[in-house]
């Protein structure tokens, strides 16, 4: 029996800097016994298959070091799961089929989205944009897009999310991931 799990790197193929080919990732996802390997887009995303039942922290070790070991640098990776990744996307709070890919983010965390951590950041001050807190995620909602974000800066701030990974995908993205590792 085996699992379907998507592979989430942060911080890669950055304006030139931190370069995974998405061949090479294949192949190195392939090294570590995981099957159907498959890579979306040129950001970091991949899907494998491999044993039922791995450990998550350990599978995730694994495949940071077999990066770093190819490729000469350390990146951070972040695993979830078919069911994971669909879960995100049904208890979403904003209306992600009104909305463009573009204007609504998935910032998938390494630990919970303990609201501690955010309590601090004023939400009025950066209407209209938005954020709510998910399992191990945090839904942004950005009409102008990230890049012009600066909520999506307050809620990646090292102070506010110290000790956790933390990347983000848009919403055309969070949907093929859930397709991707559903088999769609």
């Amino acid at each position: 029996m085996t699992q379907t799990y998507a592979l989430l790197l942060r911080g890669i193929n950055v304006s030139g800097h931190r370069k995974v080919p998405m061949p090479e990732l294949r192949s190195v996802l392939e090294g570590l016994g995981h099957q159907d390997v498959r890579t979306y887009l040129q950001s970091g995303n991949a899907v494998f298959t491999t044993g039922a039942g791995a450990d998550r922290g350990a599978l995730t070790g694994a495949i940071e070091q077999a990066i770093e070991d190819h490729f000469g640098f350390r990146v951070d990776c972040l695993v979830r799961d078919a069911d994971y990744l669909a879960s995100v996307a049904e208890d979403c709070p904003f209306p992600a089929a009104e909305l463009e890919g573009k204007q609504l983010h998935a910032l998938y965390l390494s630990g919970p989205a303990d609201p501690e951590r955010f309590a601090a950041i004023d939400r009025e001050a950066f209407a209209p944009e938005d954020f709510a807190l998910g399992d191990r995620v945090v839904y942004l909602y950005v009409p102008e897009g990230l890049g012009r974000s600066k909520l999506a800066d307050a809620l990646t701030r090292a102070k506010t999310v110290q000790g956790l990974v933390v990347t983000a995908r848009n919403w055309n993205t969070v949907v093929k991931l859930v397709e991707m590792t559903r088999g769609d």
